[in-house]
């Protein structure tokens, strides 16, 4: 554990770039869903964003997926 650690392996700048990456990846997401949402006059926009946000931080195929389905389902 303690090699894998020196060797960079494990946390340090990397894990910090992927972090700051997903949340980039989530708040864009979250922006563009809520403004295609209200756009359209949908009533639960912030709900679809907020779902999208979500799991894009949990998951991130997970909130591409809920992504594809706000596309799918947009009146």
């Amino acid at each position: 554990m303690v090699t894998l650690v020196r060797l960079g392996l494990l946390g340090g700048p990397n894990l910090i770039s992927l972090g700051v990456l997903t949340l980039v990846v989530a708040g864009v997401l979250f922006y563009w869903v809520y403004d295609d949402a209200v756009g359209r006059g949908m009533d639960d926009a912030a709900l679809w964003a907020l779902g999208v946000g979500v799991l894009t931080l949990l998951t991130l195929v997970g909130g591409f997926l809920a992504l594809g389905v706000s596309v799918y389902t947009r009146e």
